[in-house]
Protein backbone atom coordinates (compact mmCIF):
# COMPACT_ATOMS: atom_id res chain seq x y z
CA UNK A 1 0.00 0.00 0.00
CA UNK A 2 1.54 3.43 -0.93
CA UNK A 3 -0.05 6.69 0.05
CA UNK A 4 -2.27 7.30 2.97
CA UNK A 5 -4.38 10.16 4.42
CA UNK A 6 -6.15 9.50 7.33
CA UNK A 7 -8.74 11.47 9.26
CA UNK A 8 -10.10 11.53 12.86
CA UNK A 9 -13.61 12.95 13.07
CA UNK A 10 -14.75 13.33 16.86
CA UNK A 11 -18.48 11.99 16.32
CA UNK A 12 -19.85 9.40 13.86
CA UNK A 13 -21.92 11.43 12.34
CA UNK A 14 -19.20 14.02 10.92
CA UNK A 15 -17.46 11.30 9.30
CA UNK A 16 -19.99 9.33 7.53
CA UNK A 17 -20.69 12.63 5.70
CA UNK A 18 -17.42 13.08 5.07
CA UNK A 19 -17.14 9.80 3.53
CA UNK A 20 -20.35 11.10 1.48
CA UNK A 21 -18.46 13.80 0.36
CA UNK A 22 -15.34 11.75 -0.82
CA UNK A 23 -17.72 9.84 -2.97
CA UNK A 24 -19.75 12.47 -4.62
CA UNK A 25 -16.61 13.66 -5.58
CA UNK A 26 -15.79 10.51 -6.97
CA UNK A 27 -13.36 9.08 -5.03
CA UNK A 28 -14.37 5.12 -5.75
CA UNK A 29 -16.28 3.41 -2.72
CA UNK A 30 -12.91 1.27 -2.13
CA UNK A 31 -10.43 3.64 -1.47
CA UNK A 32 -12.72 5.67 0.98
CA UNK A 33 -13.12 3.74 4.44
CA UNK A 34 -14.68 4.33 7.79
CA UNK A 35 -13.92 3.19 10.91
CA UNK A 36 -15.64 3.80 14.67
CA UNK A 37 -16.75 1.43 16.95
CA UNK A 38 -20.42 1.44 15.47
CA UNK A 39 -19.37 0.42 12.04
CA UNK A 40 -15.91 -1.33 12.04
CA UNK A 41 -15.45 -0.99 8.20
CA UNK A 42 -12.45 -3.17 6.93
CA UNK A 43 -10.90 -3.26 10.46
CA UNK A 44 -13.74 -6.29 11.41
CA UNK A 45 -11.97 -8.45 9.35
CA UNK A 46 -8.71 -8.38 11.43
CA UNK A 47 -8.12 -11.65 13.17
CA UNK A 48 -8.16 -9.57 16.67
CA UNK A 49 -10.88 -10.71 19.28
CA UNK A 50 -11.45 -7.14 20.70
CA UNK A 51 -12.94 -4.10 18.73
CA UNK A 52 -9.83 -2.48 20.09
CA UNK A 53 -7.19 -5.37 19.22
CA UNK A 54 -9.30 -4.97 15.42
CA UNK A 55 -8.52 -1.47 15.34
CA UNK A 56 -4.58 -1.23 15.85
CA UNK A 57 -3.74 -4.01 13.78
CA UNK A 58 -6.10 -2.62 11.16
CA UNK A 59 -4.41 0.94 11.52
CA UNK A 60 -0.95 -0.75 11.46
CA UNK A 61 -1.61 -1.81 8.08
CA UNK A 62 -1.91 1.35 7.76
CA UNK A 63 0.50 3.40 9.60
CA UNK A 64 4.24 1.07 9.03
CA UNK A 65 6.49 3.73 9.23
CA UNK A 66 9.08 3.53 11.96
CA UNK A 67 7.70 7.34 12.95
CA UNK A 68 4.22 6.04 12.86
CA UNK A 69 4.15 3.23 15.81
CA UNK A 70 2.59 5.35 17.76
CA UNK A 71 -0.36 5.87 15.92
CA UNK A 72 -2.51 2.44 15.70
CA UNK A 73 -2.76 2.58 19.83
CA UNK A 74 -3.85 6.10 19.60
CA UNK A 75 -6.25 5.71 16.77
CA UNK A 76 -7.79 2.45 18.14
CA UNK A 77 -8.06 4.36 21.63
CA UNK A 78 -9.85 7.45 20.32
CA UNK A 79 -11.93 5.25 18.39
CA UNK A 80 -13.04 3.13 21.50
CA UNK A 81 -13.59 6.45 22.70
CA UNK A 82 -16.09 7.34 20.09
CA UNK A 83 -14.55 8.96 17.48
CA UNK A 84 -14.26 7.73 13.90
CA UNK A 85 -11.79 7.81 11.45
CA UNK A 86 -11.48 8.54 7.29
CA UNK A 87 -8.73 7.10 5.71
CA UNK A 88 -8.68 7.79 2.16
CA UNK A 89 -6.03 5.64 -0.49
CA UNK A 90 -5.52 8.63 -3.12
CA UNK A 91 -3.83 7.60 -6.45
CA UNK A 92 -1.61 10.63 -7.55
CA UNK A 93 -0.95 13.97 -6.41
CA UNK A 94 -4.07 15.69 -7.89
CA UNK A 95 -6.61 13.04 -5.94
CA UNK A 96 -4.39 13.79 -2.81
CA UNK A 97 -5.00 17.60 -2.59
CA UNK A 98 -8.33 16.90 -3.50
CA UNK A 99 -8.92 14.51 -0.38
CA UNK A 100 -6.76 17.06 1.59
CA UNK A 101 -8.83 19.67 1.06
CA UNK A 102 -12.45 17.29 1.53
CA UNK A 103 -11.38 16.62 4.76
CA UNK A 104 -9.92 20.11 5.88
CA UNK A 105 -13.15 21.71 5.11
CA UNK A 106 -15.07 19.24 7.74
CA UNK A 107 -12.87 20.38 10.77
CA UNK A 108 -11.22 17.19 11.68
CA UNK A 109 -9.44 16.73 15.30
CA UNK A 110 -6.38 14.99 13.74
CA UNK A 111 -4.86 14.24 10.40
CA UNK A 112 -2.09 11.69 9.76
CA UNK A 113 -0.57 11.13 6.17
CA UNK A 114 1.25 8.53 5.24
CA UNK A 115 4.05 8.22 2.19
CA UNK A 116 2.24 10.90 0.51
CA UNK A 117 4.78 12.08 -2.02
CA UNK A 118 4.99 7.91 -2.89
CA UNK A 119 2.08 8.06 -6.07
CA UNK A 120 4.36 5.76 -8.59
CA UNK A 121 2.69 5.17 -11.55
CA UNK A 122 -1.18 5.17 -9.99
CA UNK A 123 -3.01 7.85 -12.23
CA UNK A 124 -6.42 7.73 -11.94
CA UNK A 125 -7.17 11.18 -11.91
CA UNK A 126 -6.03 13.22 -15.27
CA UNK A 127 -4.81 16.54 -15.59
CA UNK A 128 -7.47 18.05 -16.98
CA UNK A 129 -10.78 18.56 -17.26
CA UNK A 130 -12.72 16.48 -20.06
CA UNK A 131 -13.47 12.74 -20.81
CA UNK A 132 -11.03 10.63 -22.59
CA UNK A 133 -12.38 8.37 -25.36
CA UNK A 134 -10.73 6.03 -27.35
CA UNK A 135 -13.13 5.09 -30.68
CA UNK A 136 -12.24 1.71 -32.74
CA UNK A 137 -13.62 1.78 -36.20
CA UNK A 138 -14.28 -2.07 -37.98
CA UNK A 139 -14.84 -2.15 -40.83
CA UNK A 140 -17.65 -4.58 -42.35
CA UNK A 141 -16.70 -8.02 -43.37
CA UNK A 142 -18.10 -10.55 -45.37
CA UNK A 143 -16.49 -13.56 -43.14
CA UNK A 144 -18.30 -12.33 -40.16
CA UNK A 145 -20.48 -9.74 -38.55
CA UNK A 146 -19.65 -10.69 -34.70
CA UNK A 147 -16.96 -8.02 -33.04
CA UNK A 148 -16.32 -11.22 -30.71
CA UNK A 149 -14.87 -13.65 -34.17
CA UNK A 150 -12.90 -10.72 -35.59
CA UNK A 151 -11.62 -10.50 -31.84
CA UNK A 152 -10.57 -13.52 -31.63
CA UNK A 153 -10.46 -15.44 -34.81
CA UNK A 154 -11.12 -19.20 -34.71
CA UNK A 155 -12.61 -19.66 -31.32
CA UNK A 156 -16.54 -20.40 -31.23
CA UNK A 157 -18.71 -18.85 -28.59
Amino acid sequence: MSAVLLAVFNDYETAERVRVMLVRDGFPTDRVELTASCELGRASFEPAASLHGKCVQYFRTLLRGDDERQYPEMLAQRVANGAATITVLPRGAIETARATEILQQAHPADVVGHDLANHGWEHAAAKHEGYWVQHVWLESSPETDCIYCRLFPGSSH
